[in-house]
């Protein structure tokens, strides 16, 4: 990874989100610098999704802060905000009743007035989103017709149209084929952006992922590089399963194999602390 001087510096600072009595997030601290691809990754219910929606303006964290660049990113001006942050959400809400030309056009928003119509370069800009990955052939179609994975795809359009310095996005490669989650990691590897992505699978969180934070009960577990980070005793720790890591021979990143039917290893807790009790 190089760094960017482009890019955003993304601070997150001891951050907890709570709801009700119950924690989701419990002092989470996590940096992204300039230009890195980080990933979160762990079990469902460990609290990625709930820490990226304080990231993009959804939670408000009840204490610590979200920094943008050493501002607070809950400070700033929700337009300035979106001239620098764009989100790919697991559940965008409610259908939109427009094409998907004009749903990656919504990306442009941000850097206009309000009655400002698109420009050459806003429609040059679409266009080159929607070839990016690979929805050209979609452009003049209902977006509420798509199936879930060409919608994942005209979402993550609509983010590159934005051209913001830091991207989050959640879960980006869930409805997604393989090709089609090749390529838009591919993307994101090569933007000139900071990049923050929840992550699933482990093998392309290894592969595409400069450093890894990893979530289990709304707490960091462990952090690092992929092969710091992803070990079988994290994975037994973690996820409760038996694995392998091995650096694969070709790519050169960790390739963990899962052997199912093996109970997981009994290990010492990967942060040093005792196993919490429920």
């Amino acid at each position: 990874m190089t760094a960017n001087p482009t890019a955003t510096e993304l601070a997150v600072e001891s951050v907890t989100l709570t709801a009700g009595a119950r924690h989701l997030v419990r002092e989470v601290s996590l940096t992204a610098r300039p230009g890195e691809v980080v990933g979160l990754v762990g079990p469902n219910g460990s609290g990625k999704s709930s820490l990226l929606r304080a990231v993009y303006r959804v939670l408000r964290p009840d204490a610590g802060c979200v920094r943008v660049d050493g501002a607070d990113a809950w400070s700033l001006p929700v337009r300035r905000l979106a001239r620098t942050l764009a989100a790919v959400v697991q559940d965008p809400g409610a259908d939109l009743d427009l094409t998907v030309r004009q749903v990656v056009a919504l990306g442009r928003s941000p850097h206009k007035r309000l009655l400002d119509g698109d420009t050459t370069e806003d429609a040059r800009l679409v266009e080159s989103a929607l070839e990016s990955v690979d929805a050209a052939g979609l452009a003049d179609r209902p977006f509420d017709r798509l199936s879930g994975g060409e919608r994942q795809r005209v979402l993550i359009a609509r983010a590159l149209a934005q051209q913001p310095s830091l991207l989050v996005l959640d879960e980006p490669t869930n409805h997604l084929d393989i090709r089609h989650r090749l390529a838009v990691l591919g993307i994101l590897r090569r933007l000139p952006a900071t990049v923050l992505v929840a992550l699933h699978d482990l093998n392309l969180a290894a592969y595409y992922c400069d450093r890894l934070y990893v979530l289990n009960d709304g707490e960091v577990t462990a952090s690092g590089t992929p092969a710091a980070v992803l070990t079988p005793d994290l994975l037994a720790e973690v996820y409760g399963v038996a694995a392998e890591v091995a650096v694969h021979p070709r790519t050169g990143a960790p390739q963990v194999t899962f052997l199912p039917g093996e109970p997981a290893p009994a290990t010492r807790p990967v942060d040093g602390r005792r196993p919490r009790t429920r």
